[in-house]
């Protein structure tokens, strides 16, 4: 890419996830430990906070994906939590059963869970590179 074709990247904006029903999606997320941003029913939205910044998890409904797993493997979203094993914890607290136990990963743990329409969340924690985390 040439200098006058060229970019920069300054971050994410919101991460979209693809769900059947709203409600059930917002309630789901709720447990999970999400705070609720702004829902728009009649849009079909929802924004979900992720730490401090304005943007987070976008919940949009597509009908097509109605209530089962899409076909393919499902993209994984990660995000930061101070412990992931904590967080493991708090999900089955909430009644929701980790795709399979805290694994660990060069710079920590991390624990995934799905939602009803196969879209992964991972949380995972800087405990074995606290350098690299966003408190260190």
């Amino acid at each position: 890419m040439s200098d006058e074709e060229s970019y920069e990247l300054l971050g994410f904006d919101n991460v979209l996830l693809p769900v059947g029903d709203l409600g059930r999606a917002v309630e789901f997320y709720e447990r999970a430990g999400f705070p609720v941003a702004f829902r728009l029913d009649e849009a079909g939205i929802a924004q979900l906070k992720v730490g401090g910044e304005t943007p987070g998890v976008l919940l949009r409904v597509e009908d097509e994906f109605g209530h089962r797993p899409p076909p393919w493997p499902a993209t994984r979203v990660w995000l930061e939590v101070p412990d992931a094993r904590a967080a493991c914890r708090a999900m089955r607290a909430a009644g929701i059963v980790p795709l399979d136990e805290p694994f660990p990963t060069a710079t920590g743990w991390t624990v995934e869970i799905a939602d009803p329409w196969g879209n992964v969340v991972g949380f995972t924690d800087y405990t074995r590179r606290p350098e690299l985390g966003r408190r260190p």
